[in-house]
């Protein structure tokens, strides 16, 4: 896809939200089919989600959005602000101070995922619930089978920048996790994006 046009789709979608592809191709003066064929490039490299509606009358109609991914491109300098943050806190308050403040964003944590896992019976219903939470604050967070395990998985980690200023971020989290599915089962880190990794992954292993 050209970059121009890849750029002017995205920003429609950006500043106009979900539409449909004969809105949008209405709005950037292009045919149906080329807006088609530029959605389904985008929703291929995800950027794009999509979801069928049902209209008043006739066939349901297929609503575009940006993914996660797609709001990502465009320029934000969020994690730049934040990294300052951090290095300020450090500097003028020490690391106790830095910790309390990662502590008290866990515990905030902990009460809402500990209410969408709230009378939850089974560790896939309990897993999906948490990756439903994590999906919406942006992780891309999606489960899966793996033999007798289940593996959450992150494809996106919004707070990358301040992970990779203070590593205790990432150590919140995973302890987060393995508080909240302590009655389900045993968590472990097995996939981290900041030793390298394309992703994080925590395996998910139930009680015997």
């Amino acid at each position: 896809m050209k970059t121009e046009a890849r750029q002017r789709l995205l920003q429609q979608l950006k500043s106009g939200g979900p539409q449909t592809a004969a809105q949008l191709a209405e709005g950037l003066g292009l045919s149906g089919m080329g807006v088609h064929k530029q959605l389904q490039q985008l929703a291929d490299e995800g950027l794009l989600l999509w979801q069928d509606e049902a209209g008043a009358v006739g066939r349901p109609r297929r609503v575009w959005r940006l993914s996660a991914a797609g709001h990502a491109e465009f320029p934000d300098r969020h994690g730049e602000l934040t990294v300052q943050l951090i290095h300020q806190v450090r500097s003028l308050l020490g690391e106790p101070a830095l910790e309390r403040l990662i502590d008290a964003r866990e515990q905030d944590s902990e009460r809402r995922y500990q209410a969408a896992l709230a009378g939850k019976r089974g560790l896939r219903s309990a897993l999906l619930a948490l990756a439903a939470e994590r999906e919406s604050e942006g992780y891309m967070a999606r489960v899966e089978r793996a033999g007798a395990d289940w593996l959450l998985i992150e494809d996106h980690c919004p707070i990358c920048a301040a992970a990779q200023a203070c590593q205790g971020f990432c150590r919140s989290e995973l302890a987060l996790f393995q508080r909240c599915l302590a009655p389900w089962g045993q968590v472990q880190r097995t996939e981290h994006q900041l030793a390298g990794a394309r992703r994080c992954a925590y395996r998910v292993s139930p009680h015997p």
